[in-house]
């Protein structure tokens, strides 16, 4: 079988990476039960072969399946599938909704307060940071500015009990926007709302802040959303239906 033949569905379709097609085909083998709970999965070496993926690609799949739940790894043992549907992926220690939630009361208000307590060194370094950002094809590269642009918003509220909060959960939302990147396409979309977010600081607008950091979040949520309700986004995976790369595509 070879996964690197696919391609989204969808209006408009966004070209696939190889690492999406064996996720979404792994995932459906477990939630058709081809893999039970307790099962484990082939060998790496076996999957690469039979899938005709590097190792590199193989273990994103594998990655992005654990933070679905579906599976665990065991060092030395292999990878295990502990779940047949997908619930509420964990980042890191967190899972996904309990996150959101915390986002939602934590950085909507400090939107609004950012947006009447920032100094011009603030804005600047927004600024300069959302620039970087709209340059960036490197995806890696680009979730790391991704969660220093969220605590440079904390830094422009001028209270540092916001940052801390935010630096709690730094990794977690590191580990948030590289899975939604990946399978939701989310870069470009996300770069339009932190610059809604930017120019409403600079505006001075308590009211534009909050609503652009909640259409942001919102966002955030839907596109999770419908990662987890359709396996790999809904992507259709099937042989022959376009070509995709092992590295992150955008539409």
């Amino acid at each position: 079988m070879n996964l690197s033949d696919s391609r989204t569905a969808g209006q408009p379709p966004r070209r696939i990476s190889a690492m999406e097609a064996v996720l979404a085909h792994l995932r459906g083998a477990i939630e058709r039960g081809e893999y039970a709970i307790g099962d484990k999965l082939p060998s790496e070496a076996e999957l690469c072969r039979t899938l005709e993926v590097s190792r590199p690609v193989l273990r994103e799949a594998l990655r992005a399946l654990q933070t679905m739940g579906l599976t665990v790894s065991k060092t030395g043992k292999g990878t295990f599938v502990v779940a047949n549907a997908v619930e509420d992926p964990t980042f890191g220690d967190y899972a996904a909704s309990d996150l959101l939630e915390v986002r939602r009361h934590v950085e909507i208000p400090v939107a609004g307060y950012a947006a009447v307590r920032r100094t011009p060194e603030n804005l600047d370094h927004l600024a300069h940071l959302l620039d970087r950002m709209e340059q960036e094809t490197d995806t890696t590269a680009w979730v790391a500015m991704d969660t220093l642009f969220h605590l440079a918003v904390a830094e422009a509220a001028q209270n540092p009990v916001f940052r801390r909060v935010i630096e709690e959960i730094r990794d977690a939302l590191a580990r948030q926007s590289a899975f939604l990147n990946e399978l939701g396409g989310r870069r470009e979309q996300s770069n339009r709302e932190h610059r809604a977010i930017v120019e409403a600081l600079i505006d001075g607008s308590e009211l534009d802040a909050v609503e652009a950091m909640s259409h942001h979040l919102d966002r955030v949520e839907t596109t999770l959303t419908d990662i987890v309700r359709s396996p790999a986004g809904g992507k259709d995976t099937a042989p022959g239906a376009g070509t995709p790369t092992e590295g992150n595509p955008q539409a």
